[in-house]
């Protein structure tokens, strides 16, 4: 190869840009393998949640003063939606660290599109998604808790919808604050908390401020926590379960496209 085909140093590569698919594959590839070598860390991440469920849930049920069954049918949804905004929400620390160390740069300049470098790495946040999911299900089978077995299987496909769209936003949150690593998590921490009490999955909000009921009908959390609640109960044809599709989806989308073009602006 002679030295004028050389690209420039930070300039995408040409030929990556007409294979989209293989790149994403790649990169989803590439960001799964330590998870896979390492899967312990899916469980470990599982430790907040699960002590929400078991804290929380007994006060639940206390309040209620009906089955426990009953109240975690409302409870676990929330759980499975909580454990998608703490672990997605979180997960551009690992690019941010990257960008720190060096080798987020020496990706920039690797053959593949830089779509594929954001589509990729959302693309991963399923795998533990669907994981976390199905435990925390699991974990509630004691208590006597059931689930709907196609609303489960909606239920997935709806958090690794939500899960990418907000992985990808937080993907974009570590690009933006790179020099800054403290910016990451101030937005990250002053963001995340509002968004869970405000949509309902831990704490009912029938019964709060009129204030907070409006803000709730414009979180598109809500909605999402909502829709799962109707489909593990077996209410697949609610028109929450629409909404909170067009929530996630509308998030995914948004999510992904503030973050493919923030990465192709990357140097």
């Amino acid at each position: 190869m002679s030295v004028g085909s050389v690209p420039a140093v930070g300039a995408p590569a040409t030929r990556s840009g007409e294979r989209p698919v293989r790149d994403t594959w790649n990169v989803f590839v590439r960001e799964i393998r330590p998870l896979l070598r390492d899967p312990f860390s899916v469980v470990f991440s599982l430790v907040q949640p699960l002590v929400f469920l078991g804290l929380f849930g007994p006060l639940l049920v206390g309040q209620a003063g009906g089955p426990a069954a009953d109240t975690l049918v409302w409870f676990v949804p929330g759980i499975m939606v909580m454990t998608v905004l703490f672990g997605s929400g979180a997960t551009g620390s690992n690019l941010l660290f990257e960008a720190q160390t060096g080798s987020h740069e020496r990706t920039l300049v690797a053959p593949v599109s830089r779509g594929a470098l954001l589509a990729g790495r959302a693309l991963k946040e399923v795998v533990p998604i669907m994981a976390q999911a199905v435990l925390i299900v699991l974990a509630a089978l004691p208590f006597g808790y059931r689930a709907s077995v196609p609303g489960l299987i909606l239920t997935l496909v709806l958090l690794a919808v939500f899960g990418i769209g907000l992985g990808s936003l937080s993907y974009t949150l570590a690009m933006a604050s790179r020099k800054k690593d403290w910016m990451f998590w101030l937005v990250q921490q002053t963001l995340l908390f509002p968004l869970m009490i405000l949509s309902g999955m831990l704490l009912p909000l029938e019964e709060g401020p009129s204030w907070m009921r409006a803000v709730a009908s414009v979180n598109p959390i809500s909605h999402i926590v909502d829709a799962a609640r109707a489909l593990l109960a077996g209410d697949v044809a609610e028109n929450v379960v629409a909404y909170g599709f067009v929530a996630a989806v509308v998030l995914a989308a948004l999510g992904l496209a503030v973050g493919i073009t923030t990465m192709r602006r990357q140097t």
